[in-house]
């Protein structure tokens, strides 16, 4: 591996963040794979070496790898701006002992029992949104009509927050999302982000005091209460961890159904096999490999690490390009093609791996599973707009309208 990018290389990096590729970033992936050993492209960065990563084997041993540690120096910063203080008491940007006692705490009330509460929620708001959308006419927006709204209402119910606060939910989520995913960080979206910010903690001021001494229904009483070896979440902590369950609760899944069905416009065989069998056991897993509504992570790694006949130099940061290594196909043969069949779908990192392994992976695969076997069931002859317009995220991926017609 060699210590600087040659001119190819370096472009096929530069296009991972080109807003054009943002629609399709697939070809922009395999071409930095085509310049990788191993699936390891090195690059010198200033104050460092970096690795961009299209392997399946390495991005999980990485994923895996107590060496291989998120949002390095960020714990004990101070002076950051109100987004960024948000993020810094995320269990998302913690390691070691501080993350285990945050995912500890927070676990704790996100069990499978208080989710698999939610799937007779989740088929009525489904049935709910789906016959609104079908009174719009012969075209919706299905994005504004229910990729947005199905998982908003979900986790603001798990939390017991108001329905009132859905619109301004949604937009906090998106801000934390562009805060995460996004690589152009403007003055203007910064302002943004950290106004939004701002509101959260108003809005969240106090709460956990409220709700320890008169707990509600719902998901932020129970982690305002839960308890572990004396330790309670601070009321920052309380604040930062509710926002990501919720951001991580809304985006992920409110930008795999619209790129989901895309995808299925494309592959006709696959739809077809979908709506002869809507609850297909695999779909969740398949259409997460696809899409990657998450397509990209990173790690800092304070140690060596050797995988797959490579070692990665202590000091070295890590770009996880998570959307390349679903699609790896010395894992998964025809990785673009839709198989419901396929019998390792679901080692896919869409929800990443290892002490960061996603809190909600079990409900957005609820929601998942549950939204296509409604579409495909109830709309065997839908048309998908073909060239939909995409968000400007290239991390957090998906578009930001899809037109369909639900009757064909």
């Amino acid at each position: 591996m060699t210590a600087s990018l040659p001119a190819a290389a370096q472009q096929a990096v530069a296009d991972l963040w080109h807003p054009q590729t943002v629609p399709n970033p697939y070809p922009a992936y395999e071409r930095v794979r085509a310049l990788s050993e191993g699936g390891v492209l090195t690059s010198a960065l200033t104050g460092g070496q970096g690795v961009f990563i299209t392997s399946h084997a390495v991005t999980s041993a990485v994923l895996r790898s107590p060496a291989a540690v998120t949002g390095a120096g960020f714990e004990g910063a101070v002076g950051l701006s109100d987004g960024l203080h948000l993020l810094q008491h995320m269990m998302l940007f913690h390691n070691g002992a501080s993350h285990a006692r945050l995912r500890g705490l927070v676990s704790a009330a996100f069990t499978p029992r208080v989710v698999e509460e939610q799937r007779d929620l989740v088929r009525a708001l489904i049935g709910e949104l789906l016959t609104a959308l079908r009174a719009q006419g012969p075209e919706a927006d299905l994005v504004e009509g229910l990729a947005n709204p199905l998982p908003a209402r979900v986790i603001m119910g798990m939390l017991g927050l108001s329905g009132e606060d859905e619109t301004r939910f949604v937009r906090w989520s998106q801000s934390v999302a562009d805060l995460l995913g996004s690589a152009a960080q403007s003055p203007d979206l910064m302002a943004r982000i950290d106004a939004d910010a701002r509101e959260m903690r108003a809005y969240f001021r106090d709460l956990a005091d409220d709700l320890r001494a008169r707990p509600q229904p719902g998901l932020l009483s129970a982690l305002a209460a839960v308890e572990g070896g004396g330790e309670r979440l601070s009321g920052d902590e309380l604040l930062s961890n509710a926002v990501l369950l919720l951001t991580a609760g809304h985006e992920t899944t409110s930008n795999l159904i619209p790129g989901g069905l895309l995808e299925l416009s494309r592959q006709p065989d696959a739809w077809a096999a979908l709506t002869k069998q809507p609850h297909h056991p695999n779909v969740a897993d398949e259409l997460l490999r696809v899409v990657s509504p998450v397509q990209f992570d990173g790690r800092l790694l304070t140690a060596p690490l050797t995988v797959a006949g490579q070692t990665l130099p202590g000091g070295t940061y890590a770009y996880l390009l998570l959307g390349a290594a679903n699609r790896d196909p010395e894992v998964f043969p025809e990785p673009g093609r839709i198989d419901w069949t396929r019998p390792n779908s679901a080692r896919h990192l869409a929800f990443a791996a290892g002490p960061h392994y996603c809190l909600g992976a079990s409900l957005a695969r609820l929601e998942i599973t549950e939204v296509f076997a409604a579409l495909a069931g109830q709309f065997p002859q839908m048309q998908v707009e073909p060239e939909p317009p995409f968000k400007p995220n290239p991390g957090l991926r998906g578009p930001a309208r899809l037109r369909v017609r639900l009757d064909g």
